[in-house]
């Protein structure tokens, strides 16, 4: 529900023409690929008759239809709640909405399973969109309240209900808040029900949304939705440097990407010695300063020559190792470093542009030719005399 002319027919989202992949407040934000969409149901099989509603940001949940209902990826409907109603938009239907229930481990016959009243009317969208013109203005005054109080929170999000009855305050802290009194004020200048809801730092990155370090939109606004712990092992474990600028999301917690390719440099490491183990030679003890993980390669230098660095494979290392554990000595590690050559290859680079030179559209200068100029400087003279 990104735009406010944002509405749907037959499934096809309309008001903006994006079909579904508008920029602003992501309209894809969290979605699910229906790879059952071409696939038709069995003979006497009935449609499932749960489908998944999404509201603002990333909140998700499953409601039950009618079997009068027919119901489309894009369509704005109408939702059960405690008290009133909430405007929602339907984003997977069919037999895969059952393997997210699966997934999410909700039950199908579950308390937590609303309803759909209907297809929200024009005037339910009109009074939904009212009641979210006015969030970033009530979010405004939620926290001069809060700073008048001092109180040590940030209300990150306000989400207000379709009927505009109710609104939804979601905040962070670093202790517990009394916020008591908060309610009771904001009540009484807002005059709707208040909700108050504690979320991570991680839940508010999500929420908000944004642009990472690497140039694409927070994996844990579009798609991720489990939020594993990082440790900075994972750091150690890549040979990343430990600098919090670099590690930290906008969030303030290490990178959820850290822990994507963290099984591969496991699973690599696992060739590797150990490099706190130290290699015996007669010229002197081999440390280990530097690791190439995927090369299979680990730099070592003698105590006291810190800046001469020798390069050596793992096998290389093993084979040192299991001859000083017999007890045999090793004379230098130069015997096994010259061994290896390591060079950058070299780069050949191919005219694309063809054999064509990149002047060949300019104007050739013209040759002047000299005894032309000295006989017409000549017969002038004569016509002058």
């Amino acid at each position: 529900m990104s735009c406010a002319s944002c509405s749907s027919s037959e499934g096809l989202p309309m008001g903006c023409k994006n079909n579904g992949t508008c920029g602003t407040d992501s309209c894809n934000k969290l979605t699910v690929f229906d790879w059952l969409s071409n696939m038709q149901l069995p003979n006497g099989q009935k449609l499932f008759d749960v489908v998944e509603v999404r509201f603002k940001n990333s909140r998700k949940a499953f409601y039950r239809k009618n079997e009068l209902q027919n119901l489309n990826i894009g369509d704005i409907v109408a939702t059960e709640t405690q008290s009133g109603h909430d405007i929602g938009q339907v984003t997977l239907t069919g037999e895969l909405v059952r393997f997210q229930m699966r997934k999410k481990k909700v039950k199908e016959n579950g308390e937590e399973v609303l309803k759909i009243y209907r297809k929200a009317s024009q005037k339910d969208i009109d009074v939904w969109q009212q009641a979210r013109d006015r969030e970033k203005i009530i979010q405004k005054r939620a926290r001069e309240m809060a700073i008048f109080l001092n109180l040590e929170m940030k209300i990150s999000d306000v989400e207000f209900q379709g009927d505009g009855s109710k609104a939804t305050f979601y905040y962070t802290a670093e202790k517990r808040v009394d916020f008591r009194q908060l309610i009771k004020d904001m009540a009484q200048a807002f005059s709707i029900r208040i909700d108050m809801r504690q979320v991570g730092l991680r839940q508010e990155a999500s929420r908000l949304g944004g642009i990472g370090s690497c140039g694409r939109e927070l994996c844990c606004s579009t798609w991720l939705t489990d939020f594993r712990s990082v440790s900075t092992s994972a750091a150690r474990y890549q040979q990343l440097s430990l600098n919090p600028q670099k590690l930290s999301g906008q969030c303030g917690k290490l990178k959820c990407c850290l822990n994507y390719e963290l099984d591969s440099y496991r699973n690599a490491l696992k060739a590797f010695p150990k490099t706190e183990t130290k290699l015996q030679t007669s010229k002197g003890v081999g440390v280990c300063q530097k690791i190439d993980i995927f090369k299979g390669y680990m730099w070592y230098a003698y105590k006291g020559e810190w800046m001469n660095w020798h390069l050596l494979t793992t096998d290389q290392v093993k084979q040192i190792i299991e001859l000083n554990n017999a007890k045999k000595t090793v004379l230098s590690l130069e015997d096994f470093s010259q061994e290896i050559k390591v060079g950058a290859p070299e780069k050949v680079f191919e005219n694309v542009v063809g054999q064509d030179s990149l002047n060949r559209f300019d104007r050739p200068k013209q040759t002047i030719n000299k005894n032309k100029t000295r006989s017409r400087k000549n017969n002038n003279r004569k016509k002058n005399a």
